[in-house]
């Protein structure tokens, strides 16, 4: 069901992506070229509804909160943005790319599942989100580019793969 970001995807996932700017930032149809480019996975919905890319340790780090986990250390998966269209939110599209984004993961011999999610301006569903995933805080920080307080949250690649469990189930990895 999940499948690679293609060239002819990016006008509308751009849209997309930059109509939930406030949550992931805008990147226009440029950045979002410019990322597909560097990214471990760039994965999508068959439909166009949700899309996710990734970074991982060997990545050039992409600004602050990636470059927080390139300086821990380890073989990670980083979520850069996960954005879901309002018209195709509670169908279960982030899990599923979550689920597909650790099947790669644990592929290719990535420990760990790592992102951000935003404190200030709050993102409670995303940190709900996370926590039934299993995923756990690992730090804390503004952004010096847009002054957002962010949350490190990381879980092992394999533990996304089992069923949903509750909050604080993940061990930490940072």
């Amino acid at each position: 069901m999940i499948r690679d970001i293609g060239e002819a995807d990016l006008p509308a996932l751009a849209a997309l992506n930059d109509s939930e700017a406030l949550q992931v930032n805008a990147l226009g149809l440029a950045g979002l070229r410019a990322a597909l480019g560097l990214a471990f996975a760039a994965r999508m919905s068959p439909d166009g509804g949700a899309f996710l890319l990734a970074y991982d340790e060997t990545t050039p780090p992409q600004g602050p909160n990636h470059s927080w986990f390139v300086a821990r250390g380890g073989r990670f998966a980083y979520v850069d943005r996960i954005v879901v269209a309002a018209s195709a939110r509670r169908r279960g599209l982030a899990r599923a790319l979550y689920a597909d984004l650790a099947a790669l993961a644990v592929a290719r011999d990535k420990g760990a599942l790592c992102c951000e999610v935003n404190l200030d301006p709050p993102n409670p569903v995303s940190l709900a989100f996370h926590e039934t995933l299993g995923f756990a805080p690992a730090g804390e920080a503004t952004d010096p580019r847009n002054g957002k307080r962010v949350r490190y949250l990381s879980a092992p690649s394999s533990a996304i793969l089992a069923p949903a469990r509750g909050s604080g189930s993940a061990s930490r990895r940072w």
